[in-house]
């Protein structure tokens, strides 16, 4: 298929994900009194993006595209030792993009621009390692990609960040440098068969392993952090519209599929990046504008509405283009 319904699906899915977050955490909606903590959200999400994954694999049946070895006589479904660290990477991502949201004094639109904007600066380094191709239009898009994070920061300005933070980051950008290298050396190969099955054995890892590390940290972590944890697996279930953390777990895993698809196509990193990254701006737009038209939320402002509109004309350069060198190709 091709990578604009992958990013489609990814933005179908950022839109309620994005949305039942802020639902429960502001909170816009009944949540027994208290808004819903950033880490006491963690283990219902969690156990509903595993559920899910498993239900998505047996479903379309792709579980059969992972490699097996054989334990105790039985074949079975296992990662390879790349696919392992690469959903390593993927739960560290995850996780570390929770933790950022969770620092006091800071600005939460800064950081995402520095999240999302690293991994675009990142995309094309990853290419020149892995010898990858940049084209012309690739270059547009990235660079209007990270015009529209910027845009949406001027709103904010506050550059204000606790050393456990930039560490946090750092981490962040760490674990996306890892999976999209990986990728790209032992994957987004013109086989969809290769594709497939490193799409499944990644799968495979993150989720349980995201799982493993909040049932870890709910025994042995302290404070706040510790006290969220724990509640996430007992008293959470005994607020008003607790099933919205189900949703939202739901729609996470869908946008780790769509966003894991988009990120194995064969094209250069340049491209599939950007196209990771607007399909999430616009879906933080659009729940944006579904949260002030519903629940009297705070509208877009000014910059965030030009960023929006830098974020069509990266797809603009990143689906024009290509479309005309493919005609060309074909009429030669």
């Amino acid at each position: 298929m091709s990578i604009w319904w992958w990013a489609f699906g990814y933005f179908a899915c950022y839109v309620p994900y994005t949305t039942g977050t802020k639902l429960l955490t502001k909170p816009l909606i009944d949540t027994g009194g208290t808004p819903v903590g950033s880490i006491e959200i963690l283990p219902p999400s969690v156990l509903a993006t595993v559920g899910t994954l498993v239900v998505f694999l047996l479903a379309t049946g792709w579980w059969r595209k992972a490699g097996r070895r054989v334990v105790g006589g039985v074949s079975l479904p296992m990662p390879g030792k790349l696919t392992l660290l690469s959903g390593l990477c993927t739960s560290g991502i995850i996780a570390t993009t929770t933790l950022a949201y969770t620092f006091g004094k800071v600005s939460v639109v800064f950081v995402a621009l520095l999240m999302r904007g690293g991994v675009l600066v990142i995309a094309p380094v990853i290419d020149r390692i892995s010898k990858r191709r940049v084209r012309w239009f690739s270059w547009v898009a990235l660079g209007l990609s990270l015009a529209a994070l910027v845009a949406a920061f001027a709103s904010s300005g506050d550059t204000t960040m606790p050393i456990l933070c930039v560490i946090d980051v750092a981490c962040y950008l760490g674990f996306y440098f890892t999976r999209l290298t990986l990728m790209s050396k032992n994957a987004k190969s013109g086989d969809p068969d290769v594709n497939l099955r490193y799409f499944v054995e990644e799968a495979m890892v993150s989720g349980p392993a995201l799982l493993a590390m909040i049932g870890i940290a709910s025994v042995v972590a302290t404070g706040q952090v510790g006290h969220e944890l724990r509640a996430g697996w007992t008293t959470f279930y005994d607020r008003p519209n607790a099933w919205l953390a189900l949703v939202v777990g739901v729609m996470s895993q869908g946008t780790g599929i769509f966003g894991g698809l988009v990120f194995l196509d064969p094209r250069e990193n340049a491209f599939c990046v950007p196209v990771n990254r607007v399909s999430s701006v616009l879906g933080v737009l659009v729940a944006s504008l579904v949260l002030a038209w519903g629940w009297s939320a705070k509208w877009p402002n000014a910059e965030e509405w030009i960023g929006a509109g830098l974020i069509v004309g990266a797809i603009g350069f990143l689906t024009i283009p290509p479309l005309l060198e493919k005609r060309r190709a074909a009429a030669a």
